[in-house]
């Protein structure tokens, strides 16, 4: 299976034939991003994990973006932002489900022996490395807070 990047550079080319401006303009976006983090990190080939990383803080920070236009009246941007946030999806991996997520929570805690919310670092952090790429933090972080708070 081709790799991300390999993948995008292939719709790319295919976002250009077709015409496909949103798309394309989304891909050179990615790329860019991708490019910013491999010159931060003074020209180190990144690995999988990391481009999925960046991808995820992309679509991240349109889910920001979103929030902040729709409280200015910009229907819009935001409706260009979630199309952005669609196509950005297509190349990260499936996310878990909220009851997914509260399964593997609640292992970590029993794994961890959490008894409240003092212990929540130890189990977000436990629990962030088991589903790195799988599941939003925010998430995650709602799904802990609400077991540990029960």
């Amino acid at each position: 299976m081709a790799g991300v990047r390999e993948q995008l550079r292939s719709d790319l080319r295919d976002a250009m034939r077709a015409r496909d401006v949103p798309r394309r303009n989304t891909i050179r976006m990615l790329e860019a991003a991708i490019k910013n983090v491999e010159i931060e990190k003074r020209g180190q080939e990144l690995a999988e994990a990391d481009i999925l990383a960046i991808l995820q803080r992309q679509v991240k920070q349109r889910r920001e973006s979103i929030e902040q236009f729709r409280q200015g009246g910009r229907e819009d941007l935001a409706e260009q932002e979630e199309l952005e946030i669609g196509i950005i999806e297509h190349y990260l991996p499936a996310q878990l489900s909220r009851d997914e997520i509260e399964a593997r929570a609640r292992a970590v805690i029993e794994q961890v022996g959490a008894a409240g919310p003092g212990d929540r670092g130890k189990v977000m952090g436990m629990l962030m490395r088991e589903l790195r790429g799988e599941a939003d933090g925010s998430i995650v972080n709602a799904v802990v807070g609400e077991l540990l708070d029960a």
